[in-house]
């Protein structure tokens, strides 16, 4: 698959089959996420896996699709607000090279946002100076959705004198 058919049959994936990922697939794709621009190389990211009994405790309404593999993506805050905002775009483009690796590969993603209330960091662990980015399911989908219709880029270009 070519990158522009990469990019453009990527799905968000809500049910797994139990079927594993192969861990060294799973660091290569880690590897490629972390070819994200980042400004100043602050290479924000941290990455964790989330255990069955942490899963139990977030009480996700599907289990994250019964996903195999569940990570937690964090950015780090910077020195200052400017790169502390810097940062969680960075990991924002972390995470989406990661679901693109993985989807050329034929494993998806479900990027959630379940880790924003402060139940939930409590849950997850997360330390004061850093934000959430995303809670990850990842595996290999059992049910691809079709695609949902987008606006033509066209109606989203403006021109500043």
């Amino acid at each position: 698959m070519n990158t522009l058919d990469t990019i453009k049959t990527r799905r968000t994936i809500k049910k797994f089959k139990p079927q594993e990922i192969d861990q060294n697939s799973l660091l290569l794709w880690l590897e490629a996420a972390a070819m994200a621009p980042n400004h100043r190389m602050t290479e924000p990211w941290e990455i964790y896996f989330i255990g069955d009994e942490t899963r139990e405790k977030l009480n996700h309404k599907t289990n994250f699709g019964n996903a195999p593999i569940v990570l937690m993506i964090l950015s780090k805050h910077g020195a200052t607000s400017v790169e502390t905002e810097e940062n969680a775009m960075a990991t924002a483009c972390f995470i989406q090279n990661f679901n693109l690796a993985a989807w050329a590969e034929g494993v998806g993603t479900f990027w959630s946002s379940i880790g924003i209330t402060p139940k939930n960091r409590g849950i997850l662990q997360v330390p004061d100076d850093y934000n959430i980015i995303g809670v990850l399911g990842v595996g290999y989908p059992d049910v691809i959705p079709e695609p949902k219709p987008r606006t033509p880029i066209k109606n989203r270009i403006s021109n500043l004198p």
